[in-house]
């Protein structure tokens, strides 16, 4: 593990080069310049001298099969070495190096629990993260490999933590978390977005809440367009006492920015405040439950202003 910088802060925070390589070219909407706009902010606030600033991480390729299949690994890494085509059906481009970016991003998170188990941090937010999009066999929607998917396997399989609340109030659906442990009902899956109706992945409706033994483990809230933070905190409410009801033993944040007003590719309307008290209001659940142990990811953002306003806005309640 490499840090930046120390500040001897409960809260860690993931920056460098290797995590803004996770991008698909400066005319992309997800493109490389997006950890950049945060980082200013960041600076800007003085809170990169309050957080541990940690490096970002590599991941291994056993690390990925905790979650993704081996026959996708493969293809990922050979449309890594040509750069061309899509590894989906026409949303997430190929590029050169993409599999080592992406290795990043899910490392970094992997690193990430390793501070909060078993070292210094109790909450950590890694901004180039939440890729909640891609599945087990495939990327979607600009996710090559489904870091909180990773996490969710290796809490388990390496930590023996079983007891998960995952929360995503991303303006699109989170829709690779959500079918991958659709039928878990460890997995509590709490998701306040912009109804499928408007928005890709089409998903996400109110009636899914689980299938199986998982039944009423899963909360998806699908927001109408233009919806704003008086509608965030009327749901919010809800969705707190859900996760709250769980215990959870950790809790897992995918605060995408792409859900404020101005967005280029959504049609929400929360402000930045919206996402800090969202992390303000999770961190005190998971001082009751989890010891502490919250991880933010930064997720989607389109309009780098908005990103670097609620990105440190969720950052800043993280420190309180």
């Amino acid at each position: 593990m490499t840090r930046c910088s120390e500040a001897n802060s409960p809260v860690a925070l993931y920056f460098g080069e290797a995590l803004g390589r996770y991008g698909f070219g400066d005319n992309h909407p997800f493109g490389p310049d997006r950890i950049h706009a945060f980082w200013q902010e960041t600076r800007k606030r003085g809170l990169d001298r309050r957080v541990d600033v940690v490096s970002p991480v590599c991941c291994s390729e056993s690390d990925l099969l905790a979650f993704h299949d081996v026959e996708y690994l493969e293809r990922v890494k050979r449309q890594s070495a040509s750069g061309e085509g899509f590894l989906d059906c026409g949303d997430t481009p190929a590029f050169k190096g993409v599999f080592d970016a992406a290795s990043y991003v899910v490392g970094s998170g992997l690193d990430a629990l390793e501070r909060m188990l078993q070292g210094p941090s109790q909450r950590v937010f890694v901004p180039i993260a939440g890729l909640h999009h891609a599945r087990r066999s495939t990327a979607g929607g600009f996710c090559v490999f489904n870091d909180i998917g990773v996490l969710i396997e290796t809490l388990r399989s390496r930590y023996g933590i079983q007891r998960i609340a995952y929360i995503d109030i991303d303006a699109h659906h989170g829709d690779g978390v959500y079918y991958s442990f659709e039928t878990d009902p460890d997995i509590t899956v709490a998701d306040i977005h912009e109804d499928g109706r408007y928005l890709y992945p089409g998903t996400g409706f109110a009636d899914e809440v689980g299938s199986g033994e998982a039944r009423g483990s899963k909360l998806n809230v699908p927001m109408l367009p233009n919806s704003d933070d008086r509608d965030f905190h009327r749901v919010w409410g809800t969705v707190e006492s859900f996760v709250r009801a769980a215990r959870p033993e950790i809790i897992l944040l995918q605060a995408g920015a792409d859900s404020i007003k101005g967005d280029p590719i959504t049609h929400m309307a929360f402000t930045p405040a919206a996402h800090g008290f969202a992390a303000a209001r999770l961190c005190r659940v998971a001082d009751e439950f989890c010891n502490g142990r919250i991880l933010v990811m930064g997720g989607g953002g389109y309009n780098r202003t908005n990103l670097a306003l609620a990105w440190n806005d969720v950052l800043s309640a993280m420190l309180v």
